[in-house]
């Protein structure tokens, strides 16, 4: 099992300005991406318990130092967010059917995409911390030469004690051919000690006929610790010698599911970092993930997270979970 001692936590990707729908024809700015939205929720839950910084690059416009600003009033440390002044930051619309959604992206000149062009200034920001958070969309962003940068830094970060955390996260429309995916997110598993992958992701790249296959897979490539999501559905896990299924309790009132595997991700890492044990942090991120399925949007309100930091503490046995909102 992986054990934790320091106490620092960061992610590494893009984040986006978010048109999220608040009624017909009406929609609400805000900010989201996947690693983004793990890092801000982890960081609501462990307050001063942990330090939470995001790398990522933006642009010098006033929607970018929203952004910057927005980051720091919530408690980030945002040291590890370079601008660019040639680039402004991706924009995505979120479109529901129900609670479930689909994306429209315009996302080809964001700073984002350039994020590891600085090897240097990457691994001074992960530089110490005991959880660096990467998705399938980090690197599908980024040119093979920059993914490559971002390897070898995680390579010298895991050799300084660091534990790397991975959603793979699969998305068709970001990478030019399957066989490139396949390749680029096997290199990473390579690198990976928590892999945090959604079934039907796993389905779709790597044709996994259930979650024990991806389990079994994801064991083959090194990874020891693995929560394989499943929407409704149960999550499967494995860390060390323990392995099962966990029931996902119902929520209630659907809103929309954007979001919902990062917040998973969030409760989970911020649970284990402070030192619960994965059935437990399971709990955590099922809780966490079903508010945000609550709220419109990809994050829940900050008050809301914040009010759930005592579900987290320095063992499995802590304070109950809370009722779905």
């Amino acid at each position: 099992m992986t054990n934790f001692s320091a106490r620092k936590i960061v992610a590494v990707g893009e984040a986006m300005l978010e048109m999220a729908p608040v009624k017909a024809g009406l929609f609400r700015l805000g900010y989201a991406g996947d690693t983004f939205n793990t890092l801000w929720h982890a960081a609501q839950l462990l307050g001063p318990r942990a330090q939470a910084g995001f790398v990522t690059k933006i642009g010098t416009d006033r929607l970018s130092d929203s952004f910057f600003a927005e980051m720091v009033a919530d408690g980030l440390d945002v040291s590890g967010v370079a601008r660019d002044p040639d680039r402004e930051m991706g924009l995505y619309l979120i479109e529901l059917d129900g609670a479930e959604r689909s994306f429209h992206y315009w996302r080809q000149l964001s700073a984002a995409r350039r994020l590891a062009d600085d090897p240097g200034f990457v691994a001074m920001a992960i530089s110490g911390a005991d959880i660096i958070h990467v998705s399938g969309i980090t690197l599908a962003i980024l040119t093979p030469a920059a993914r490559g940068s971002l390897f070898s830094i995680l390579d010298l970060a895991r050799s300084e004690g660091a534990r790397v955390a991975f959603d793979p996260n699969y998305r068709p429309r970001l990478w030019s051919s399957l066989d490139e995916a396949r390749e680029a997110v096997a290199r990473m598993l390579a690198r990976t000690d928590i892999a945090l992958p959604s079934f039907d992701d796993e389905a779709a790249l790597w044709g996994d006929v259930s979650p024990e296959t991806t389990i079994a897979r994801l064991g083959d490539h090194g990874v020891g610790e693995v929560a394989v999501k499943g929407g409704p559905r149960p999550v499967w896990f494995q860390a060390g010698a323990s392995t099962g299924g966990c029931d996902t309790p119902p929520v209630s009132r659907p809103r929309d599911t954007t979001g919902a595997g990062d917040a998973f991700n969030a409760g989970y890492l911020a649970a284990r970092l402070l030192g619960s044990a994965p059935v437990r942090a399971i709990a955590v991120a099922q809780a966490l993930s079903a508010v945000v399925i609550s709220t419109s949007g990809a994050r829940a309100p900050r008050f809301t997270v914040r009010e759930m930091a005592g579900l987290i503490g320095a063992g499995p046995e802590h304070a109950p979970l809370a009722p779905e909102p």
